[in-house]
């Protein structure tokens, strides 16, 4: 594989790509269903939807953000009614954080009406762009996951 910063090409290519992902996550971040949840909110939320039941310390390292900082937006979503807090199996002095049917709700209308907002834009492309653009959903699924 090239250099991909000092390659011409490949950096240019690096730049265009980070630029075009920040752009579509920002304007996706708009398409909310539940305006009173933060970002970070809907994030956590969307985590255990991909990663099921966690302590608030596995949340916040998979968070990126201080344990702290979980604490309070776990309970933040608690007193909401989108998480749970249950006894850890294993160990009594944690807690395992999971979603509520509210919240299961909640993210499958966000996806719904996110993924509308994204088949509509996705309409101005011709076909060949569709084409590749398809072609290469797996490899930005795998990007977004190293």
């Amino acid at each position: 594989m090239p250099d991909l910063i000092h390659d011409g090409d490949s950096a240019a290519a690096v730049s265009s790509l980070r630029s075009a992902v920040m752009l579509l996550g920002r304007r996706l971040k708009h398409q909310r269903v539940d305006e009173s949840l933060s970002p970070t909110e809907m994030s956590v939320l969307g985590t255990l939807a991909r990663c099921g039941s966690a302590t608030p310390g596995e949340l916040a390292r998979k968070e990126h953000v201080q344990p702290p900082s979980m604490t309070r937006i776990v309970a933040l979503l608690e007193a909401k009614g989108l998480v749970r807090l249950e006894p850890h199996p294993d160990d009594r002095r944690q807690k395992m954080v999971s979603r509520t049917e509210q919240a299961e709700a909640m993210l499958a209308e966000s996806r719904s009406k996110r993924n509308a907002w994204l088949a509509n834009l996705a309409e101005g492309l011709d076909e060949d762009e569709w084409e590749k653009l398809r072609a290469a959903a797996p490899v930005l699924e795998k990007l977004a996951h190293l």
